[in-house]
């Protein structure tokens, strides 16, 4: 395999894994470092530099269109990015510590259940319940685009919300992941907002994530421009047109897909511990 076919293989699966991202709200790197180190055979350290980079590309790519249109909660998304930030700080203090193989087999099954969550039927819509002082107070709550107009909606639990975007952000540290599955979930599921709105505003978050650690792998090396550029070049592309989908698409579908993937995850995740390929 020449270099020419070698980069356009490789931006193919990165195409395909913006558009996974940007629909899912979980960045390309999900997708980008199994295709790199399983498919192509690239080391893992220069896998995850280029993963970063698509997940920047991807939240640039589609946080863009998701602001624009008025999905994405922008000062949600900044105040939950504090928590992340601390929590990735504290992730990387610790990962000398703590057996990866173990805490990823844990990881793999926080993911799995993840997705058996998200696949329960909820209503998209909260009426009628108590506000949330603290998010009224930060003026956090907001309103989304549907067919039927723009909708309101209210953030609740936001300490809960808050402490596991925490525990997102260790798990990004010690693993090097974009832990978008967990932002996604912490704002569904927990917050109760809007699936478009979490996965819209995990979009916008993780690229803030991304561009923190980013800095430190070009630091020490391992950011390839030879497979970062068609990384990147792939991955924008597929994460507008993932934005575009995701506007008119149905929500549910959105929950099969995220879950899927989130299934995919894990089960990459507990395959490279049982060989040791982490």
């Amino acid at each position: 395999m020449n270099i020419l076919e070698f980069s356009l293989l490789v931006w193919l699966g990165s195409f395909s894994a913006g558009l996974v991202g940007a629909l899912t709200g979980l960045g390309g790197g999900v997708v980008i470092v199994p295709l790199l180190t399983s498919v192509f055979g690239v080391d893992i350290r220069y896998a995850v530099g280029a993963s970063l980079v698509s997940v920047i590309a991807t939240s640039l790519g589609a946080a863009s269109t998701y602001i624009r249109k008025g999905y994405t909660n922008l000062r949600l998304g900044m105040f939950l990015e504090v928590a992340t930030t601390i929590g990735a700080i504290v992730g990387a203090l610790i990962a000398t510590f703590i057996t990866v193989k173990m805490l990823t087999i844990v990881l793999a099954v926080v993911l799995i259940y993840s997705a058996y969550l998200s696949q329960r039927p909820r209503p998209e819509h909260f009426e009628s319940e108590a506000v949330e002082p603290l998010a009224e107070y930060l003026h956090l709550n907001g309103t989304y685009p549907t067919p039927d107009g723009l909708m309101p909606y209210q953030v609740h639990s936001l300490p809960a919300g808050f402490s596991i975007m925490l525990v997102a952000g260790v798990l990004s540290g010690l693993l090097g992941i974009g832990s978008g599955g967990f932002k996604v979930l912490a704002m569904d599921q927990a917050m109760r907002l809007p699936f478009k709105v979490s996965t819209t505003t995990s979009n916008f978050m993780i690229g803030v994530t991304a561009a923190a650690s980013a800095g430190v792998y070009l630091t020490r090396g391992y950011i390839d421009p030879g497979l970062s550029m068609p990384v990147m070049l792939g991955v924008l592309p597929g994460a507008f047109l993932g934005a575009r989908i995701l506007i008119g698409a149905k929500t549910q579908v959105l929950r099969i897909i995220f879950s899927f993937v989130l299934l995919v995850m894990a089960l990459k995740m507990v395959y490279n511990s049982l060989i040791g390929g982490l």
